[in-house]
Protein backbone atom coordinates (compact mmCIF):
# COMPACT_ATOMS: atom_id res chain seq x y z
CA UNK A 1 0.00 0.00 0.00
CA UNK A 2 1.43 3.37 -1.00
CA UNK A 3 1.62 6.16 1.59
CA UNK A 4 -1.13 8.76 1.45
CA UNK A 5 0.28 11.79 -0.37
CA UNK A 6 -0.14 15.40 0.67
CA UNK A 7 0.81 16.56 -2.83
CA UNK A 8 1.25 15.22 -6.32
CA UNK A 9 4.26 16.01 -8.53
CA UNK A 10 3.84 15.35 -12.25
CA UNK A 11 6.26 15.26 -15.15
CA UNK A 12 5.08 17.23 -18.19
CA UNK A 13 6.04 15.25 -21.28
CA UNK A 14 4.86 11.66 -21.08
CA UNK A 15 2.59 12.26 -18.09
CA UNK A 16 0.49 15.39 -18.55
CA UNK A 17 0.89 15.38 -22.31
CA UNK A 18 1.87 12.88 -24.95
CA UNK A 19 3.07 13.49 -28.46
CA UNK A 20 1.73 12.20 -31.74
CA UNK A 21 3.40 9.61 -33.91
CA UNK A 22 7.16 9.87 -33.78
CA UNK A 23 8.40 11.11 -37.15
CA UNK A 24 10.63 9.00 -39.34
CA UNK A 25 14.22 10.27 -39.63
CA UNK A 26 13.55 11.96 -42.97
CA UNK A 27 10.54 13.71 -41.42
CA UNK A 28 12.29 14.81 -38.26
CA UNK A 29 12.80 18.50 -39.07
CA UNK A 30 9.49 19.81 -40.52
CA UNK A 31 8.10 20.68 -37.10
CA UNK A 32 10.93 23.22 -36.84
CA UNK A 33 10.18 24.73 -40.24
CA UNK A 34 8.79 27.97 -38.81
CA UNK A 35 11.79 28.29 -36.50
CA UNK A 36 14.19 27.69 -39.36
CA UNK A 37 12.55 30.41 -41.43
CA UNK A 38 12.53 32.79 -38.49
CA UNK A 39 16.23 32.29 -37.79
CA UNK A 40 16.98 32.67 -41.49
CA UNK A 41 15.22 36.06 -41.45
CA UNK A 42 16.83 37.18 -38.19
CA UNK A 43 20.28 36.50 -39.56
CA UNK A 44 19.53 38.35 -42.77
CA UNK A 45 20.07 35.21 -44.80
CA UNK A 46 23.68 34.89 -43.64
CA UNK A 47 22.95 31.28 -42.65
CA UNK A 48 21.12 29.04 -45.10
CA UNK A 49 17.95 27.21 -44.06
CA UNK A 50 19.51 23.78 -44.55
CA UNK A 51 22.49 24.80 -42.41
CA UNK A 52 20.08 25.97 -39.71
CA UNK A 53 18.19 22.66 -39.83
CA UNK A 54 21.40 20.69 -39.51
CA UNK A 55 22.56 22.86 -36.62
CA UNK A 56 19.28 22.31 -34.76
CA UNK A 57 19.45 18.55 -35.28
CA UNK A 58 23.09 18.41 -34.24
CA UNK A 59 22.42 20.52 -31.12
CA UNK A 60 19.58 18.23 -30.08
CA UNK A 61 21.84 15.18 -30.30
CA UNK A 62 24.70 16.92 -28.51
CA UNK A 63 22.40 18.10 -25.72
CA UNK A 64 21.12 14.54 -25.29
CA UNK A 65 24.67 13.20 -24.98
CA UNK A 66 25.52 15.90 -22.45
CA UNK A 67 22.54 14.85 -20.34
CA UNK A 68 23.85 11.31 -19.97
CA UNK A 69 25.78 12.65 -16.98
CA UNK A 70 23.35 11.96 -14.13
CA UNK A 71 25.66 13.19 -11.38
CA UNK A 72 26.15 16.95 -11.84
CA UNK A 73 22.97 17.38 -13.91
CA UNK A 74 23.79 20.98 -14.81
CA UNK A 75 21.28 22.37 -17.31
CA UNK A 76 22.54 24.63 -20.09
CA UNK A 77 21.07 28.11 -20.48
CA UNK A 78 19.23 29.36 -23.55
CA UNK A 79 22.28 31.43 -24.43
CA UNK A 80 24.57 28.40 -24.13
CA UNK A 81 22.23 26.37 -26.32
CA UNK A 82 22.37 28.89 -29.15
CA UNK A 83 25.85 30.28 -28.66
CA UNK A 84 27.72 27.04 -27.93
CA UNK A 85 25.67 24.33 -29.64
CA UNK A 86 23.55 25.74 -32.45
CA UNK A 87 25.26 28.85 -33.82
CA UNK A 88 28.82 28.13 -32.72
CA UNK A 89 30.15 27.96 -36.32
CA UNK A 90 28.00 30.73 -37.78
CA UNK A 91 29.28 34.19 -38.74
CA UNK A 92 29.85 36.37 -35.69
CA UNK A 93 27.03 38.80 -36.50
CA UNK A 94 24.53 35.96 -37.05
CA UNK A 95 25.59 34.31 -33.80
CA UNK A 96 25.26 37.57 -31.87
CA UNK A 97 21.82 38.14 -33.36
CA UNK A 98 20.37 34.79 -32.25
CA UNK A 99 21.90 35.24 -28.80
CA UNK A 100 19.81 38.40 -28.36
CA UNK A 101 16.69 36.32 -29.06
CA UNK A 102 17.91 33.12 -27.38
CA UNK A 103 15.08 32.71 -24.85
CA UNK A 104 12.26 33.27 -27.31
CA UNK A 105 13.90 31.06 -29.93
CA UNK A 106 14.33 28.30 -27.36
CA UNK A 107 10.69 28.67 -26.40
CA UNK A 108 9.73 28.08 -30.02
CA UNK A 109 12.21 25.19 -30.34
CA UNK A 110 10.79 23.44 -27.26
CA UNK A 111 7.13 23.74 -28.26
CA UNK A 112 5.38 20.86 -30.01
CA UNK A 113 2.15 21.29 -31.93
CA UNK A 114 1.25 17.63 -31.46
CA UNK A 115 1.08 17.71 -27.67
CA UNK A 116 -2.22 16.36 -26.38
CA UNK A 117 -3.41 15.57 -22.87
CA UNK A 118 -2.90 12.00 -21.77
CA UNK A 119 -6.16 10.19 -21.03
CA UNK A 120 -7.54 10.87 -17.57
CA UNK A 121 -5.30 13.84 -16.72
CA UNK A 122 -8.17 16.35 -16.75
CA UNK A 123 -10.20 14.11 -14.41
CA UNK A 124 -7.17 13.63 -12.17
CA UNK A 125 -6.70 17.38 -11.80
CA UNK A 126 -10.42 17.90 -11.18
CA UNK A 127 -10.08 15.41 -8.33
CA UNK A 128 -6.99 17.01 -6.78
CA UNK A 129 -8.54 20.48 -6.98
CA UNK A 130 -11.70 19.17 -5.33
CA UNK A 131 -9.72 17.64 -2.47
CA UNK A 132 -7.46 20.65 -2.05
CA UNK A 133 -4.41 18.52 -2.88
CA UNK A 134 -1.68 20.70 -4.46
CA UNK A 135 -0.09 19.59 -7.71
CA UNK A 136 3.24 20.69 -9.16
CA UNK A 137 4.82 20.12 -12.55
CA UNK A 138 8.45 18.95 -12.39
CA UNK A 139 9.96 18.69 -15.85
CA UNK A 140 13.21 18.67 -17.79
CA UNK A 141 12.90 21.02 -20.75
CA UNK A 142 14.95 23.42 -22.86
CA UNK A 143 12.32 26.08 -22.06
CA UNK A 144 9.78 25.95 -19.27
CA UNK A 145 7.83 28.82 -20.77
CA UNK A 146 6.81 26.55 -23.65
CA UNK A 147 5.24 24.20 -21.12
CA UNK A 148 3.59 27.07 -19.26
CA UNK A 149 2.07 28.23 -22.55
CA UNK A 150 0.73 24.75 -23.27
CA UNK A 151 -0.82 24.41 -19.81
CA UNK A 152 -2.53 27.76 -20.33
CA UNK A 153 -3.92 26.62 -23.67
CA UNK A 154 -5.16 23.35 -22.16
CA UNK A 155 -6.87 25.35 -19.40
CA UNK A 156 -4.90 23.58 -16.66
CA UNK A 157 -2.84 26.40 -15.14
CA UNK A 158 -5.39 27.02 -12.39
CA UNK A 159 -5.08 23.40 -11.24
CA UNK A 160 -1.29 23.63 -10.93
CA UNK A 161 0.14 25.18 -7.76
CA UNK A 162 3.80 25.22 -8.83
CA UNK A 163 5.90 24.62 -11.93
CA UNK A 164 9.55 23.61 -11.74
CA UNK A 165 11.55 23.45 -14.97
CA UNK A 166 15.16 22.49 -15.48
CA UNK A 167 16.11 25.54 -17.54
CA UNK A 168 14.80 27.83 -14.79
CA UNK A 169 16.32 25.91 -11.87
CA UNK A 170 19.67 25.24 -13.53
CA UNK A 171 19.71 21.48 -12.94
CA UNK A 172 17.83 18.62 -14.54
CA UNK A 173 16.40 15.34 -13.28
CA UNK A 174 17.56 13.09 -11.70
CA UNK A 175 19.03 15.88 -9.58
CA UNK A 176 16.92 15.81 -6.39
CA UNK A 177 16.70 19.61 -6.27
CA UNK A 178 13.96 19.41 -8.90
CA UNK A 179 11.65 17.62 -6.46
CA UNK A 180 12.90 19.51 -3.42
CA UNK A 181 12.10 22.82 -5.10
CA UNK A 182 8.56 21.68 -5.94
CA UNK A 183 7.94 20.39 -2.41
CA UNK A 184 9.25 23.65 -0.96
CA UNK A 185 6.97 25.71 -3.20
CA UNK A 186 4.00 23.59 -2.16
CA UNK A 187 4.89 23.82 1.53
CA UNK A 188 5.17 20.05 2.05
CA UNK A 189 7.95 17.56 2.65
CA UNK A 190 9.27 15.54 -0.28
CA UNK A 191 8.43 12.42 1.72
CA UNK A 192 4.76 13.44 1.57
CA UNK A 193 4.71 13.65 -2.24
CA UNK A 194 4.15 11.18 -5.00
CA UNK A 195 6.27 11.80 -8.05
CA UNK A 196 4.95 10.57 -11.41
CA UNK A 197 7.25 10.34 -14.43
CA UNK A 198 7.73 8.31 -17.59
CA UNK A 199 11.43 7.41 -17.39
CA UNK A 200 12.94 5.07 -14.78
CA UNK A 201 16.51 6.33 -15.24
CA UNK A 202 15.52 9.96 -14.69
CA UNK A 203 12.18 10.19 -12.92
CA UNK A 204 12.22 7.18 -10.61
CA UNK A 205 15.87 7.82 -9.77
CA UNK A 206 15.08 11.47 -9.06
CA UNK A 207 12.27 10.47 -6.71
CA UNK A 208 14.56 8.08 -4.86
CA UNK A 209 17.35 10.65 -4.51
CA UNK A 210 14.92 13.27 -3.24
CA UNK A 211 13.26 10.95 -0.74
CA UNK A 212 9.80 11.23 -2.31
CA UNK A 213 7.05 9.22 -0.68
CA UNK A 214 6.42 7.21 -3.83
CA UNK A 215 7.79 6.93 -7.36
CA UNK A 216 5.09 6.20 -9.92
CA UNK A 217 5.98 5.27 -13.50
CA UNK A 218 3.64 6.20 -16.36
CA UNK A 219 5.47 4.99 -19.48
CA UNK A 220 4.57 6.59 -22.80
CA UNK A 221 4.13 3.98 -25.50
CA UNK A 222 5.65 0.56 -24.93
CA UNK A 223 6.65 -0.21 -21.31
CA UNK A 224 10.35 0.34 -20.72
CA UNK A 225 12.83 -1.74 -18.78
CA UNK A 226 13.07 -0.35 -15.28
CA UNK A 227 16.59 -1.64 -14.74
CA UNK A 228 18.02 -0.65 -11.38
CA UNK A 229 15.25 1.85 -10.68
CA UNK A 230 11.99 -0.05 -10.11
CA UNK A 231 9.01 2.20 -9.33
CA UNK A 232 6.56 1.72 -6.51
CA UNK A 233 3.74 1.42 -9.03
CA UNK A 234 3.17 1.52 -12.79
CA UNK A 235 0.10 3.16 -14.34
CA UNK A 236 -0.94 3.35 -17.98
CA UNK A 237 -2.44 6.86 -17.92
CA UNK A 238 -4.16 9.49 -15.81
CA UNK A 239 -7.21 7.28 -15.31
CA UNK A 240 -5.17 4.55 -13.64
CA UNK A 241 -3.25 7.16 -11.64
CA UNK A 242 -6.51 8.59 -10.35
CA UNK A 243 -7.69 5.12 -9.33
CA UNK A 244 -4.41 4.55 -7.47
CA UNK A 245 -4.72 7.91 -5.76
CA UNK A 246 -8.30 7.20 -4.68
CA UNK A 247 -7.13 3.96 -3.05
CA UNK A 248 -4.43 5.78 -1.10
CA UNK A 249 -6.59 8.61 0.22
Amino acid sequence: MLPTPSALLLDFGGVIVESGRSPQPEEATPRHADLVRRVHRLTGGAVGEEEIRQALDSAKKTRSRMRENTEECLEISHEQLWGELIAVEWPAVARATVLVHASDLTRQWARRDDWRLRPGIADLLDYTVGRGMPVAVVSNTPCGQAHRDALDEFGLTGAIAAQIYSDELGVYKPHPSMIWAAARDLGVAAADCWYVGDQPHRDVLCARRAGAGAAILMPEGEPREVGENPPDAVVADGTELLALLRQAV
